[in-house]
């Protein structure tokens, strides 16, 4: 695998500390979607779906003008998650790290002018640990209508960071993976009564409610009441969750809201949850989140 050392880079705290893990979202939603993830010596950008100028222009909107990245992770080849990526590999000439069934289906899709603006094509499989510079990444799979999605966490410094949208459903090995997240970044998509009630056609409600579409916020309730040693759902640990990719036609910020902490409010004594809980908004970067 590649890894960092293309360029020097020291990331700071708004203080100016040297840091030794910071996270920016800088939106999530149907129409563009981006993380930003860096230690003090590496960085790396989760999804590509917004352009260049908005890219910079949100990262400078969370105090993060950057010179470059050392990698860019795709998660699946849905133009929300893509649609910059090839002029931002090519502006920071960065890798690209892609499972090669995602690869193949972006290749198909994206104009042949588009493919050739890549950098390095780094081939991940889906659970697979590597390491871009000092961060550690675990690439799985998930249940989405997608080539060959999957989802990622990220480990340095003790940390760990969990970024795990469009999926239809929450299967064991994904739970798993979500265990000892200090941030959690979860998809809380959309609200089953205004889907069923809102704008799209029924083939699209059926979609999106499949097991191979999106999480609805009663899911994502149902995972985070549950607690216990012998619980397969939320471990509590978080120091932060997020909900994310929240539909714009489906869904409420207030809705998704009061919907995660009612069930952060079932949750057993033992097993109570004392971090916060934050919505990533399709419009305004979130963060940073500094560890």
């Amino acid at each position: 695998m590649t890894r960092g050392g293309r360029f020097a880079i020291i990331a700071r705290s708004p203080l100016g500390a040297v840091i030794s893990l910071r996270v920016l979202i800088l939106g999530s939603g149907s129409s563009g979607n981006a993380t930003l993830v860096e230690t003090s010596t590496t960085r790396v950008l989760v999804d590509a779906g917004f352009n260049r100028r908005e890219t910079l222009r949100r990262l400078a909107a969370l105090g993060a003008a950057i010179d470059g990245v050392h990698g860019i992770l795709i998660s699946h080849e849905h133009s929300d998650h893509v649609a910059g990526l090839a002029n931002l590999s090519r502006y920071w000439n960065a890798p690209v790290y892609i499972t090669e069934g995602t690869f193949a289906e972006y290749a198909r899709l994206a104009p042949r002018a588009e493919i050739e603006k890549l950098r390095v094509i780094e081939t991940l499989r889906p659970s697979q640990r590597f390491a871009i510079g000092d961060i550690e990444i675990t690439a799985f799979s998930i249940p989405h209508d997608a080539a060959d999605p999957v989802a990622f966490t990220l480990c340095a410094e003790g940390s760990k960071v969990s970024i795990v949208t469009d999926l239809g459903y929450l299967p064991a090995h994904v739970r798993e993976h979500l265990r000892g997240s200090d941030l959690l970044i979860l998809e809380s998509n959309h609200d089953l009564d205004m889907l069923k009630v809102g704008p799209y056609p029924w083939h699209v409600k059926q979609r999106v409610m499949s097991r191979t579409g999106h999480l609805s916020n009663h899911a994502v309730s149902e995972f985070l009441a549950e607690g216990g040693p012998e619980s397969s759902g939320f471990d509590a640990r978080a120091r932060w969750v997020v909900l994310a990719h929240l539909s714009e036609n489906n869904n409420n910020p207030d809705v998704a809201r009061l919907s995660a902490e009612e069930a952060l409010g079932r949750r057993p004594e033992a097993a109570v949850f004392a971090g916060e809980l934050h919505i990533a908004s399709q419009h305004t970067p979130l963060g940073p989140f500094v560890f």
